[in-house]
């Protein structure tokens, strides 16, 4: 995610008369605020119906009553009057607060699996199931046996596979498929001093799973004690504790771009450090053992944009991490050596990767090529982590930038396409929409702004940023729409996002028209080279 090498020719800054300078420092600053003593950039995830929902009918089955009880079955009587939950987690709203039963599963399924990758398809229609079996006892679930493989799985996808399975062999009276292992499993991710991998989704689906074993009533008493930790204020449940790992990443990135004192980016390294896992990779957050290479190709660039000597050795680690799960396809999968390649996380290992370019170049144009052959004709990608479609696009183009003269025919056209796809998807109020059709959101148009400073007319950037500065407000972006999506295609909120998407664009931007010779300019340099 960081800034281009110099090359292109730099745009004047008379070409921005909206002032993205003045916003973007405003930005810098309060960013830079918010980056605690221990370097980390901390921000909870907000609620989501889906997790409240499964939240609300497990304290119903277990009995549990008083306040938290009441709060969530508010949370979600507010969030539905609203009219903007929909699909399944309207369903299941529905089920927990109407006794209204969950219908039309076939439609459900559909609607989760049109939106996210192909190769979760079995794994995703029995997790609608489970969730439905969960909130609705009167829900008929389909039993296939082939979506429990474990084969390929991470750690929190294993665990929540066996939950479904434990929900759905009850559901459909096939408990005798229900191995010793399997409720080991589960077993194991409760007791622990925090909530396991900080994934309230998985902990409520096991405890819903082991509600329904004998033997297990303490144990889910104990977790629901646990779970109701982190009910947020309004009476709903995230998704996640945090992300805090992946804010701080990728803050660290966008404050270097942005010209941030060199003292707040040694902050944020030195938390990074802290929080590199011993396998060399980063995870989401501080609570998590699972590594990703998300979050590492992000920390990795980051680390090496303020020092690559000093941190040398953390990024030789990350950088490892992240090979050690290199497919022969020449892509990336998010997790785990064997999984299938994603065509974002490939992308991000690869944009990773050029930090040492004549070391790894063998492996960046095998992922660039990859990436070629997983673009779909109108330069958009498989679905992958955000519902913005140019999230992909973005990092694409930026994975393929670091060496524009070396791509080889099939690299290039996708570049072309994808440049092409920005361009002409770009809303007359100069942002972009997550998908054909949507109106504008900030965080859509901080990766179309990246993604348009690697062109030549400066026209679009300048729209792009006049968006941007007009959503500023004191240092924060007003009434931007969340994009992170887990599980897929589930969208979930951590407010610091937008504001650290706007800074990165805004910093990408200023790369491309500052002076060289410019403060502001000079220092962003000095920090992504």
């Amino acid at each position: 995610m960081r800034t281009c090498e110099a090359g292109a020719a730099p745009w004047p800054t008379k070409v921005f008369p909206s002032g993205p300078a003045g916003a973007r420092d405003r930005m810098v600053s309060a960013l830079a605020a918010r980056v605690g003593a221990d370097g980390a950039v901390r921000d909870p995830c907000g609620s989501r119906v889906l997790e409240s929902a499964l939240a609300a009918a497990l304290l119903e089955r277990t009995l549990s009553s008083g306040a938290g009880a009441g709060a969530v079955r508010e949370f979600l009587r507010t969030r539905m009057a609203t009219g903007t939950v929909e699909g399944a987690e309207r369903s299941l709203a529905a089920a927990v607060l109407d006794r209204r039963a969950v219908a039309s599963p076939g439609s459900l399924v559909r609607q989760v699996t049109d939106t996210a990758p192909d190769f979760t398809a079995r794994r995703k229609q029995a997790l609608v199931h489970a969730f439905a079996a969960a909130v609705d006892e009167g829900f008929l679930p389909s039993w296939d046996e082939a979506a429990f493989d474990l084969t390929g799985l991470h750690s929190w996808a294993a665990v929540q596979v066996t939950a479904s399975k434990v929900i759905l062999a009850r559901a459909t009276g096939n408990t005798d498929r229900i191995s010793d292992e399997d409720v080991r499993l589960l077993l194991d991710t409760q007791g622990r001093p925090h909530l396991w991998e900080g994934n309230v989704l998985i902990h409520l689906s096991v405890l819903h799973a082991l509600s329904g074993l004998p033997g297990t009533a303490a144990t889910v008493r104990q977790g629901v004690r646990c779970v109701l930790e982190h009910q947020r204020s309004d009476g709903g449940f995230p998704f996640v504790t945090d992300t805090d790992t992946w804010c701080t990443a990728t803050a660290g990135v966008a404050l270097a771009a942005s010209g941030a004192p060199q003292d707040v980016l040694e902050r944020i390294a030195a938390h990074l450090v802290g929080r590199q896992l011993p396998g060399g990779g980063w995870s989401y957050t501080d609570l998590s053992c699972q590594a990703d290479v998300d979050d590492t190709s992000v920390a990795v660039q980051f680390l090496h944009a303020l020092d690559p000597v000093r941190y040398g050795e953390p990024v030789s680690r990350g950088l490892g991490s992240m090979l050690s799960v290199a497919s022969p396809d020449g892509g990336f999968p998010t997790y785990v050596a064997g999984a299938p390649s994603e065509a974002c996380m490939t992308a991000a290992v690869v944009d990773a990767l050029t930090v040492r370019p004549t070391a790894h170049a063998d492996r960046v144009r095998a992922g660039l090529r990859h990436l070629a052959a997983r673009q779909r004709a109108d330069g958009s990608f498989p679905p992958d982590w955000s519902s913005s479609r140019l999230h992909t696009v973005f990092r694409a183009l930026l994975a393929a930038s670091r060496h524009p003269r070396e791509q080889p025919a099939d690299v290039a056209r996708m570049v072309r396409r994808s440049m092409r796809l920005v361009l002409t998807r770009q809303n007359g109020d100069g942002g972009w929409g997550g998908r054909d059709g949507e109106a504008s959101d900030v965080i859509s148009t901080a990766y179309g702004l990246i993604a348009v400073c690697g062109q030549d007319d400066p026209r679009p950037a300048a729209a792009a940023a006049a968006f941007l500065v007009e959503a500023e407000r004191n240092g924060s972006v007003q009434g931007a729409r969340p994009d992170s999506i887990g599980p897929r295609p589930f969208v979930f909120t951590v407010p610091v996002l937008a504001d650290i998407f706007t800074v990165l664009a805004l910093g990408h931007l200023a790369h491309r028209t500052a002076p060289v010779g410019d403060d502001i300019s000079g220092r962003a340099l000095a920090g992504v080279r």
